[in-house]
């Protein structure tokens, strides 16, 4: 189990630090001479057709409905394994990530939505400071090297396991537009022989895949956000299982063992390069005065840490749960503010908050960038100059 959170942590670690230079990759193409390519490479149109039946979208939807399905698929495994036998597998392991994790979505909800109360359509962006980029934040821990203690790497993992969980669920209740009753029920029997397959036993891959890929296609067609496509599915993957030659098989630890390395070092690179280049040129320090970047950079970098640490220090002192083991109140605090490294997820969602309105979609994404960095470099700092707790 310790081998397994270790390559956790440094997979994600190292992901984190190449999502940093994916970011000022795209920001330098979208500021150069190069923005006129970078545009038209984020439209290049796709189309895959079987006679009357097509999916037609440009490149950056591809990579926003189609493989963010697949980095969906992997925190659906990873939720999945860690609530059976993992860090959210009791009351006691769940207790402060999962107490601290509300408090981190609940209070930049609260001060996104009072700034934007009064705007119909920016109150849509409610959810974007309540993410957590666990590739970022493990990332910036990883320069902290032994400073920082394993048992608070593993209460940020457990948080933003949590965090991605609740983000799962805005997307499917707030996030969806109009149904299609014809696709949804197509997905809803797709759903149904996956958990036969699930039920009987059936440990073969390909055939979860099979259906899986129905499922996705239905789902993005529905209306509903082709992304949970991909959690459905791996919460009908088996942990365990017997083969044809009843030895013991692992589909769903295997597939996530193998999906992790492509997600970290692929998928979410290019997806940080395609969403993350802003024309920085055309944003006036008038339009970052506005109440969306403005409640996007409150709530992620003061309401993240309020949030977190708030709940956690309430949850200690009432003795609901415990400080994580060799570490003090000043090392819950820096990692409390990493919590507000929102960048993919949160780009992610203001993706879906704001599909349709051109308005919001370039303040909010450096709004994004500026709170996420400004968490980073404070957090690292206040880590890094915070003593080590004596072992006993």
């Amino acid at each position: 189990m310790k081998k397994t959170i270790e390559d956790f942590i440094n997979n994600e670690s190292a992901s984190g630090i190449l999502l940093i230079a994916v970011t000022i990759a795209a920001l330098w193409f979208s500021n150069s001479a190069l923005s006129h390519f970078y545009s038209s490479f984020l439209q290049i149109p796709i189309e895959i057709r079987f006679g009357n039946f097509n999916i037609a979208k440009p490149l950056i939807l591809w990579v926003n409905d189609g493989l963010m399905a697949i980095f969906f698929l992997l925190v659906g495994l990873e939720v999945k394994r860690e609530i059976i036998e993992g860090h959210l597998s009791s009351l006691n392991k769940i207790a402060l990530p999962g107490i601290a994790a509300i408090g981190g979505m609940l209070v930049p909800a609260l001060i996104y939505a009072y700034f934007n109360q009064h705007d119909a359509m920016a109150i849509n962006g409610w959810a974007i400071p309540t993410a957590t980029d666990i590739a970022f934040a493990l990332g910036i821990l990883s320069l902290l090297g032994n400073r920082v203690p394993v048992s608070l790497k593993i209460f940020l993992m457990a948080l933003a396991i949590i965090d991605d969980l609740g983000a799962i669920v805005i997307i499917s209740i707030f996030y969806t537009s109009q149904i299609s009753m014809l696709s949804i029920i197509v997905a809803s029997v797709s759903l149904l022989v996956l958990i036969s397959l699930n039920y009987y036993g059936v440990t073969k891959k390909a055939a979860y895949f099979i259906v899986g890929t129905i499922m996705w296609v239905s789902v993005l067609k529905s209306g509903v956000h082709a992304t949970l496509a991909g959690v459905m599915l791996a919460f009908t993957i088996p942990l365990t299982g017997k083969d044809a030659y009843n030895k013991k098989v692992f589909p769903a630890k295997e597939l996530e063992h193998n999906l992790h390395f492509w997600v970290a070092f692929l998928i979410l690179p290019i997806f940080a390069f395609v969403n993350a280049g802003i024309d920085i040129t055309q944003i006036s320090f008038d339009q970052m005065a506005n109440p969306v970047p403005i409640g996007i950079l409150l709530g992620l970098f003061i309401g993240k840490q309020l949030g977190v640490f708030g709940f956690s220090f309430i949850a200690i002192k009432l003795n609901i749960a415990k400080l994580p083991q060799d570490s003090n109140w000043l090392q819950l605090y820096g990692v409390s503010i990493l919590t507000g490294i929102g960048f993919t997820m949160s780009l992610f969602i203001g993706s879906l908050a704001f599909e349709n309105d051109n308005l919001y979609q370039s303040t909010d994404k450096l709004a994004i960038l500026l709170a996420s960095f400004a968490a980073g470099i404070i957090g690292y700092l206040i880590l890094r100059t915070t003593k080590k707790v004596k072992q006993n």
